[in-house]
């Protein structure tokens, strides 16, 4: 299975960038953001219409294309733009249920992943999350677009068969770029049985609650936004709360209850690291640790964490990953037993505990 290799890229193989938004002012302020660091921008639109040629014609890298746009908008255009131009794109997306709705969408449709303008006084929202847009535009600029836009017309039904289990078994699955369509196609294909699954994606706060809905619509599973002191049980799942670390706080009968926790201070939240050490240390029957496609090293630790406490750990294959980051440095820790295609994740899970 091939990944996609031939992008050019700028001087010292820094991304380079066409900037796609109606608003000259944002199209300026993004240009300089990446630009100050390092980023190329080598081109802009303002609609649509003009981004499919300035693409045609530069051969980005990466497109960062704003949803909401005047003519063509970023839906339509994003559609055409991989059908005649395939390039990785990166969605600007408004911070609210409505535009959560909309990026979702736009993953459907073929983005890789999707950056939510803050709210407030834009020019001091987006600078303050410079550091953030920036590396969001160099990992969509490391993705294999053809795992991005791979089944894109369909995904996993929903398994009509159960699975019988010796025990319960507790679940928690770690993920970040491209990990909404590799987390809803893990959880569709997971047959219903005794499990409490646990998701971490990593995503803003006005994201979680609709990725949950989308989940619960997609699989048998019941899934909901985790809310501080949440239970669930068998067939169950929650998706951590965007803005706040889900860790597990009890475990017993087969019952498992989380508590949301604020960290200023980390550099991702929430963290794969927090749910999956804290279920380490909480839960004593059966674990399953799975880290799914995205880019950087949390989940690393706490999949070491949960081999440590005797979990089977299992990370997503490098040719079905958007990006190959997280599972990469989950297999350094030699902590991992199995790595396997996304679409073999589901079965996986439940061998050996059958």
């Amino acid at each position: 299975m091939s990944r996609t290799t031939d992008r050019r890229g700028g001087p010292g193989g820094t991304p380079r960038v066409v900037v796609v938004d109606d608003s000259p002012f944002m199209r300026g302020l993004i240009g300089d953001l990446l630009t100050d660091a390092g980023v190329v921008v080598v081109g802009e639109a303002g609609d649509g219409e003009e981004a499919l040629s300035v693409v045609a014609e530069t051969r980005p890298d990466v497109v960062t294309m704003d949803v909401e746009m005047p003519g063509m908008g970023g839906l339509e255009a994003l559609e055409r733009l991989m059908a005649e131009t395939p390039t990785p794109v990166l969605m600007l997306s408004a911070h609210t249920d409505e535009g959560a709705a909309v990026t979702f969408e736009a993953l459907e449709r073929g983005a890789v992943d999707f950056f939510a303008k803050p709210g407030g006084e834009v020019s001091t929202g987006v600078s303050r999350e410079a550091d953030r847009l920036v590396e969001a535009v160099r990992s969509v600029a490391d993705a294999d677009l053809d795992a991005a836009t791979r089944d894109r017309s369909g995904g996993t039904a929903a398994p009509s068969s159960t699975a019988d289990l010796d025990a319960p078994v507790t679940v928690v699955i770690g993920a970040s770029t491209g990990g909404p369509k590799a987390v809803e196609r893990v959880l569709s294909g997971l047959p219903v049985a005794d499990c409490r699954v646990l998701v971490v994606q990593h995503m803003p706060a006005a994201f979680t609650a609709r990725f949950a809905t989308r989940l619960d619509d997609a699989s048998a599973y019941d899934v909901s936004e985790a809310t501080d002191g949440a239970r669930i049980g068998a067939g169950e799942a929650l998706v951590a709360h965007g803005g706040s670390h889900m860790e597990v706080g009890s475990y017993r009968a087969g019952r498992l209850r989380v508590r949301l926790v604020e960290d200023d201070s980390a550099s991702v939240v929430p963290a794969v690291d927090a749910t999956m050490t804290s279920a380490a240390q909480a839960v004593g029957d059966p674990l399953v640790g799975v880290i799914l496609t995205g880019m950087g090293a949390d989940g690393s630790a706490g999949i070491r964490a949960m081999a440590d406490a005797g979990a089977r750990t299992i990370a997503q294959s490098e040719d079905t990953c958007v990006v190959y980051g997280m599972p990469k440095r989950a297999v350094e820790t030699g902590a991992v037993d199995a790595v396997c295609d996304l679409d073999d994740v589901a079965g996986t899970i439940l061998e050996g505990e059958a």
